[in-house]
């Protein structure tokens, strides 16, 4: 079978957002997002949420990790040491409280383990939170509208505008997949090994980023690292042939990635990750702008094919 690329057939089925979905969203956020009323007519008492620095001392000397500025604690959560937070009940914004506290016999720093500490703290606010009701209230202090029936309709625009987007982006992947399967190229042990690799590589990280090591995971997946890398095989094999018809595009159809494509890339990650160019720096290496210049080809290509391609449009 020849490559092929152009003149590829596919439907896309375009969705329209029910009411309903947008009225499911609008609960979501009301879920999400409860109200919170800052308290200043009585000292505080348990299920308030408080706002406070502290410092935490073991015999005289400050420990590493026991200090937080502007930190919130709902008291009566049971998130801090035992006893701690029973001590900040009855308290006011300003004052400040030396807390008394024995860390647990289990506890995860065994330099801490059993032993006395205090917390040096000082009570910045006192607020509650409760639920908002679906009103013009609910609609200027979330959603940034005059009124929830404003704040209904631009909900509904923007879910649509994401429904349309993660509808174009899969036909476009379905398109790229298809151009892949006609390309005559054979996957070699070595590079499905490789792309293996990278994904377990990408697991890892973002198990890192939950706080999870590999590890972790595995035993509350009730699997092995071994049987991971078995499933991953099918994927990886795929992935190798979706960057071999990428690569085989890029040169029949001379694609490049310009600078300013390159720097327009490299500012949408930063978005992303809420960093300024300057904070980017550090990890800004050959290896980073290569897969820079790989995402920006692949953009460049799937576009290529979706534009050339046959869609049946249905619904909308």
């Amino acid at each position: 079978m020849s490559f092929v690329y152009r003149g590829l057939k596919a439907t896309l089925e375009k969705h329209t957002v029910t009411n309903e979905e947008i009225d499911r969203q609008m609960q979501r956020l009301q879920q999400q997002t409860p109200r919170i009323a800052l308290v200043e007519d009585r000292p505080t008492q348990l299920g308030d949420e408080v706002v406070l620095d502290y410092a935490g001392y073991c015999d005289g000397v400050q420990f590493p990790g026991g200090t937080a500025e502007k930190q919130t604690l709902v008291l009566g959560s049971g998130a801090f040491i035992p006893g701690f937070e029973e001590q900040l009940v009855d308290k006011v914004p300003g004052e400040e409280v030396t807390v008394h506290v024995t860390f647990p016999e289990a506890y995860h720093a065994p330099e801490l383990a059993g032993k006395k500490a205090e917390f040096r703290c000082k009570l910045h606010q006192i607020r509650i939170k409760s639920a908002y009701e679906l009103d013009d209230t609910f609609a200027k202090e979330v959603g940034g509208c005059e009124t929830i029936a404003e704040m209904h309709k631009k909900l509904g625009e923007s879910l649509q505008a994401y429904t349309d987007e993660r509808g174009e982006m899969d036909l476009q992947d379905r398109l790229l997949r298809q151009a892949a399967e006609t390309l005559s190229f054979q996957v070699s042990d070595k590079q499905v090994a490789e792309a293996v690799e990278e994904q377990m590589q990408n697991l890892r990280a973002q198990l890192s980023q939950q706080g999870l090591s590999l590890e972790m995971y595995c035993q509350f997946m009730n699997t092995t690292e071994e049987k991971l890398r078995e499933d991953a095989v099918p994927t990886a094999r795929q992935n190798v042939r979706i960057q071999a018809a990428i690569e085989q595009i890029v040169s029949l159809e001379s694609l490049e990635a310009t600078k300013e494509e390159i720097g327009q890339a490299v500012a949408v990650i930063c978005r992303q990750n809420n960093m300024t160019l300057e904070q980017l720096k550090p990890y800004y290496d050959a290896e980073f702008e290569a897969a820079v210049v790989r995402s920006v080809l692949t953009t460049k290509v799937m576009a290529l094919i979706r534009e050339n391609a046959e869609v049946t449009v249905i619904g909308g």
